[in-house]
């Protein structure tokens, strides 16, 4: 405790520590997306607790691998050569990761263009989905973004309390964050396109990372605010549209009231 009080009395630690939080928050994002579109395919009182798992996954996870740290940054080391690149435990697992992400997002997407697909073409043609696969496929990819993250944090700094705190404070932000942004997509339609849209980019990455193609984050996410800007432009272009009908016809309403009155006089 004194030690880390000591720490947290450092300047350079406040700063690594900030620096932490605000990348952990930004990668949890993509598992928050992931998380939201899965459990709302949940019956309604189910979808909230399935969030709650998920995300206390994910904590347990990062914690669990923190306290593995001398494994983890052995994963970093080249097991085999090929296409010219070393591949590492670590490569292998977010090409694993990336590819069921792109699975995932590709047959999400084919449902939502076409739910009367044929059986034999979807694995999951039905509308919902079991409480224990939701949560075994959000394991899945809390694995491989726990593992990513924790990689990435560790480049980042040497203190293990930081890191602890960090991801802490990272995960109760997505717990805060977690009810209100699955609402938000569930009641917006066009917006679950563009979060498969986005898992499928990702899921992209995580396979060009493993193949050594790095992708800085930057640009991921920069493409992605663009996109959620241009789609929260159309919603406030939709809303405007909606209410100068509702306009228009109460206007039409009122006329047709109006008529016969004018008629007797």
């Amino acid at each position: 405790m004194n030690q880390l009080l000591e720490l947290l009395a450092q300047p350079a630690a406040w700063a690594a520590l900030t620096t932490l939080v605000a990348m952990e928050v930004v990668l949890g994002i993509d598992n928050l997306i992931f998380i939201s579109i899965l459990t709302n395919k949940l019956p309604e009182g189910e979808r909230s607790r399935a969030r709650r798992i998920g995300i206390a996954l994910a904590l347990i996870l990062r914690l669990a691998l923190l306290g593995t740290i001398a494994v983890i940054v052995r994963l970093t080391e080249p097991l085999f050569e090929a296409f010219d690149h070393g591949f590492s435990w670590r490569d292998l697992i977010l090409i694993a990761g990336g590819l069921f992400l792109v699975w995932k997002s590709t047959t999400e997407i084919h449902q939502s263009v076409d739910p009367d697909a044929a059986p034999h073409v979807l694995v999951g043609q039905k509308a919902t989905i079991g409480f224990a696969s939701a949560i075994a496929q959000i394991l899945v990819l809390d694995l491989v973004f726990s593992l990513d993250s924790i990689i990435t944090a560790v480049g980042m700094t040497e203190h293990i309390p930081i890191m602890v705190i960090a991801v802490i404070v990272a995960v109760g932000t997505m717990l805060l964050a977690a009810d209100p942004l699955a609402k938000f997509i569930h009641a917006n339609p066009t917006i679950v396109m563009l979060a498969l849209g986005f898992l499928l980019m990702i899921g992209t990455t995580l396979i060009a990372d493993g193949f050594g193609a790095h992708v800085p984050r930057g640009y991921v996410y920069a493409a992605m605010a663009f996109s959620a800007l241009v789609e929260g432009l159309n919603m406030l272009a939709r809303r405007a549209q909606r209410r100068r009908l509702e306009r228009h016809a109460q206007t039409q309403a009122q006329g047709t009231d109006q008529l016969p009155r004018q008629t007797s006089n």
